[in-house]
């Protein structure tokens, strides 16, 4: 899948510091932070994720309006910013659907699996999130 790019109302916050982002395009879209390179982080996740659960869903992608189509509203400071959307890198991270994989195993063990109704699929996944699990979590700066 190709990047996609949505046009993205960006407001200034009214109450604390930072701005709101709309994606017009992708109803209930709405994110914001703290500072407008943290606002562009939180709308491209926010928009990423609607996306990425349409897809799972079996649902059609909504089509981007044209940039010159979208206005921000008439809020002091509002203005329209393209996300872009890097589909394959997002759903690769968070998406849950299933990937099929091909495996090698010894015929014996293969067997032994068959024999006692081992669930190849269940027992490769607890492996990896067993492994998942035990690697050490990044921390911010």
């Amino acid at each position: 899948m190709e990047k996609l790019l949505y046009p993205a109302c960006f407001y200034p916050c009214e109450e604390l510091t930072g701005f709101t982002v709309v994606v017009p395009d992708l109803p209930g879209c709405v994110s914001e932070g703290r500072s407008l390179q943290e606002a562009i982080e939180m709308g491209i996740d926010a928009a990423s994720g609607w996306v990425l659960d349409e897809i799972e869903e079996g649902r059609p992608i909504p089509p981007s309006s044209k940039l010159e189509d979208v206005k921000a509203d008439e809020k002091p400071g509002g203005f329209v910013n393209l996300l872009m959307l890097d589909m394959d890198a997002y759903a690769e991270k968070y998406g849950e659907k299933a990937v099929r994989k091909n495996l090698t195993i010894p015929a014996w063990l293969n067997t032994f699996a068959e024999a006692n109704n081992i669930n190849f699929s269940k027992v490769l996944q607890d492996a990896f999130l067993s492994i998942y699990n035990k690697q050490p979590t990044a921390t911010t700066l």
